[in-house]
């Protein structure tokens, strides 16, 4: 199993979104976050309304024996608030941003990468609960006359469970179902925002069979298409991972993929923006204005380095990327005459 390959993709997944192009805190489109498979709190409006989810569910089949074990590993990015205070006469003031000593510093939201494994018996049923705590710490914001404002970090405490149940339909043949829900407490008309730090954001789950083996959803076997098609999967889709024909891991994604999907050979790193193409953001990378690199290098550690990536490897990301042939196939005689 190649599990390098099958952490690389799940990796970009979970990133995926996290920060879109000109990749500035203050560009309205990153006032919001464009994460897929967000789990709000229960209490959201958006969740009451049925338009959010707080919970998602998944299906899979394996073949395997009673004895056979899966790991069941969740993850997710838990947002983790930057806002920045001016001081005034009566005390401090939120804004999106404060100059100080020609340094632009600006309000944003990070997040954290969060990992929780449960190990799980192939018959029965299993509760997990999950929690991660919160933190808050204040630092003054001074230039060379004294303290001109501070800068918050805050990040929210968020709890959950995992729920695992599997039956046996047929002789050695399992259908495992899994939900993950969002249990954190949010208050009354909390606002988007509010809802967003108390959530689990591009929430997916990696689950790897000892003794038993994963059957594509995708391309089933004949003799399990029926019970394929029944499988019920909720704002994701599990696919298999690693190299072609192995069936011991696969992904729940909240993208739609493939089996066995790869980040693309070209691809020197996360650009983060939406399944945009690398070679488009490169440029458009290349053409920001000095300020806007400015602001792009203090937004967070993952825009600097993205930045400075590109720059340094511009001249070698476009040559990789442009103009890549994956395959030459010969048109098929039909097809020819068909044209005449």
């Amino acid at each position: 199993m190649n599990r390098e390959l099958a952490r690389k993709v799940a990796d970009s997944v979970l990133y995926e979104g996290y920060m879109l192009y000109p990749y500035r805190p203050s560009a309205i489109k990153n006032r919001r976050r464009w994460t897929f498979g967000i789990l709000y709190p229960p209490a959201y409006a958006e969740v009451l309304g049925g338009t959010e989810r707080s919970c998602m569910h998944s299906e899979y089949l394996l073949r395997g024996n009673a004895d056979a074990t899966i790991q069941i590993e969740l993850r997710f990015l838990h947002p983790h608030a930057r806002q920045v205070f001016r001081q005034m006469n009566d005390g401090f003031k939120a804004t999106p941003s404060l100059s100080v000593d020609g340094r632009l510093v600006e309000s944003w939201d990070e997040a954290k990468e969060r990992s929780a494994v449960f190990d799980f018996p192939n018959a029965g049923t299993r509760n997990f609960k999950f929690h991660f705590e919160g933190s808050s710490e204040d630092k003054p914001l001074c230039d060379c006359a004294g303290e001109v404002g501070k800068i918050s970090y805050a990040q929210r405490e968020v709890y959950g469970l995992v729920s695992a149940a599997t039956e046996e339909i047929r002789d050695s043949v399992w259908k495992l179902s899994i939900d993950v829900e969002n249990q954190t407490p949010l208050t009354t008309n909390a606002d988007n925002r509010d809802a967003v730090l108390s959530s689990l954001l591009s929430t997916q789950l990696i689950l790897t069979a000892t003794g038993a083996q994963f059957v594509s959803l995708l391309d089933s076997p004949e003799d399990l298409k029926q019970a394929a098609s029944s499988c019920q999967n909720v704002g994701n889709l599990p696919v298999l991972l690693g190299s072609t024909g192995d069936h011991e891991m696969v992904l729940c994604s909240p993208i739609l993929l493939y089996d066995y999907p790869q980040v693309a050979p070209e691809t020197v790193g996360d650009f983060y923006d939406g399944t945009e193409m690398d070679e488009m953001l490169t440029l458009r990378v290349m053409t920001l204005t000095d300020e806007e690199k400015s602001q792009m290098r203090l937004a967070d550690e993952k825009a600097r380095h993205l930045l400075e990536r590109t720059e340094a490897t511009a001249r070698e990301q476009l040559m990789r990327t442009h103009g890549t042939v994956r395959d030459l196939r010969p048109i098929r005689d039909e097809f020819s005459e068909g044209t005449k």
